[in-house]
């Protein structure tokens, strides 16, 4: 009997069990042991995460709109908005997830994806990378004793004993700051560095083991695909690496081919049946999952899993503007402006002439003005009740004078903690992005998407492909009439802007104090060393 513990995952076998799954689940429904909700074809239910009743078939004629308040302002005698919302207490969980797998497999690309995801949803994650660690110290050398050392493939060679050491002390020494960062409050360290013999596992797992509630997961990255091989191996030599900096691209590939090989020669892939791990082949295609246990365990294993490498982007754009807009009025369920409708009347042209003739699914929320915004377009559409508008509570459907009129204290409490700020009877940011997650996941495993949605939500997951902090991500702007479309790299996401010349009132309210963020389109890696962070 195999192993529960232990889980093959190839990418079709999913698809075909998942189907099998969803056909059980509707004959259950039909027979009335579930309750009746339409389903999207060839999507999961909901219990699967992001699939399911919240991912509907788009159908404008059976849409059931959320109503706004019907008072211009709430009953006298509710006092006080909401509270401010605190930061999920996550001291209990530590997790050193060790990658491993040869030069240019994607381990850099797998660490630097999970560790945004976590850093969204508030989660401490840092990466320690072996290989800057290595190079820090022999900039340190070379200044204060000038012995100079070079790093080419020799040195990565395994007959090589002194180097041997000296990688072997790298990779100790960034352990032993990845343990202390965590015992400091970190949640989840990533030491990234091949890690690819038993004799190393092994004693990475003795040294963790003498931790308490320390918990270590290693994630194996596998790629046998020349195409990604070969792109992995041109990035490399090609993003300012340090170690080829000033070298010639030709040169620098023949010396990282060549210690891809002296890799290899050692290379001892898991097998060893006693280890948490996850296996990834070529970045999604097949998933190994064995001895994950628990909720962050799982969490970070399900994500991994929705990854993948194929070209595409996702548009971003708000509903066209509308009547509550044009009011000054948050929330509730409107219908579009005239100028709204101009904005509904171009998109689809503007959306044909940026993506051609490739594949496009839209995605709206169940708000009228989202959808109508849509309805022109002639590509698949599906609505998320996730996608819906950050919910106002009692303050639904008033400006934001008559919020600061009746509730003057708690407005400018809210100016002060944006994020953290819950509306009595409604959300906060922080609620939004948390009900964003299913959504998160399932951009991932998508290619072309175009998001029909609000100004809360958008800002939420643009502040998601572009890293921002948690501070800045209620003063994105995110204008309307205009279309965001952003191109996930291997380190960061490129970013166009298309802003059609339709009028719009602006429902930006900049920052109260500070600086507004300020988006820096980067393809670096991020990097821990234990003195500072670096970006190369």
């Amino acid at each position: 009997m195999a192993d529960p513990s232990h889980l093959t995952v190839p990418g079709t076998k999913v698809a075909q069990d998942l189907k099998l799954v969803a056909g059980v689940l509707q004959d259950m429904q039909d027979s009335g042991q579930l309750p009746l909700d339409p389903m999207s074809p060839g999507i999961p239910p909901a219990v699967f995460g992001a699939g399911g009743p919240m991912l509907k078939q788009f159908d404008q004629s059976t849409v059931v709109s959320r109503k706004g308040s019907q008072a211009p302002t709430p009953p006298l005698s509710v006092k006080g908005i909401g509270n401010k919302v605190a930061k999920p207490d996550y001291s209990e969980s530590k997790i050193v997830l060790a990658m491993v797998g040869l030069p240019a497999r994607g381990k850099s690309y797998l660490s630097n994806k999970l560790m945004i995801y976590l850093k969204w949803l508030e989660y401490d994650v840092k990466v320690f990378n072996v290989g800057q660690l290595r190079r820090t110290r022999a900039k340190q050398k070379a200044q204060q004793l000038g012995i100079k050392e070079d790093h080419n493939a020799a040195w990565f060679s395994h007959n090589n004993t002194e180097a041997n050491l000296s990688r072997e002390k790298l990779a100790h020494d960034s352990l032993e700051m990845l343990i202390q960062w965590l015992k400091d409050g970190g949640n989840v360290g990533i030491h990234d560095a091949t890690n690819s013999t038993r004799a190393r596992r092994a004693s990475m797992e003795a040294r963790v083991a003498k931790e308490t509630g320390i918990q270590l997961i290693f994630l194996e990255s596998q790629c046998d695909d020349p195409a990604v091989i070969a792109a992995n191996v041109a990035l490399k030599v090609s993003s300012g690496d340090p170690d080829y900096k000033g070298m010639d691209p030709e040169d620098a590939k023949r010396d990282f081919l060549r210690r891809i090989t002296e890799y290899e020669k050692v290379y001892e892939a898991i097998t060893e049946p006693h280890l948490s791990y996850l296996k990834i082949v070529n970045v999604g295609a097949q998933v190994e999952v064995s001895r994950i246990h628990g909720y962050l365990q799982s969490r970070i294993a399900f994500y991994l899993m929705n990854l993948h490498l194929k070209p595409r982007s996702i548009y971003l754009s708000r509903h066209g503007e509308s009547q509550f807009n044009v009011e000054g009025k948050i929330g509730g369920d409107s219908l579009l402006s005239p100028n709204g409708e101009k904005y509904m009347h171009a998109l689809p042209a503007l959306i044909k002439d940026n993506i051609g003739d490739a594949p496009l699914t839209v995605w709206t929320s169940t708000l009228r003005r989202t959808i109508q915004t849509a309805s022109e377009l002639n590509y698949p559409k599906l609505t998320w009740k996730s996608l819906d508008e950050l919910d106002a509570g009692v303050c639904d459907a008033m400006t934001y004078e008559e919020i600061e009129q009746a509730y003057p204290d708690d407005f400018a409490n809210r100016d002060d903690d944006k994020f953290n700020y819950r509306y009595r009877g409604g959300e906060s940011y922080r609620d939004v992005v948390v009900r964003l997650e299913p959504v998160i996941m399932e951009l991932e495993r998508q290619e072309n998407i175009l998001i029909i949605g609000h100004q809360a939500i958008l800002r939420c997951l643009y502040a998601y492909f572009h890293h921002l902090p948690q501070v800045d991500l209620p003063y994105i702007k995110i204008p309307l009439h205009t279309v965001i479309k952003l191109t996930p790299k291997a380190y960061g996401c490129d970013e166009e802007r298309y802003a059609l010349p339709i009028q719009a009132v602006d429902t930006h309210r900049p920052k109260p104090k500070g600086s507004a963020p300020v988006v820096h389109a980067s393809a670096a890696r991020e990097y821990y060393t234990g003195d500072t962070e670096l970006k190369v």
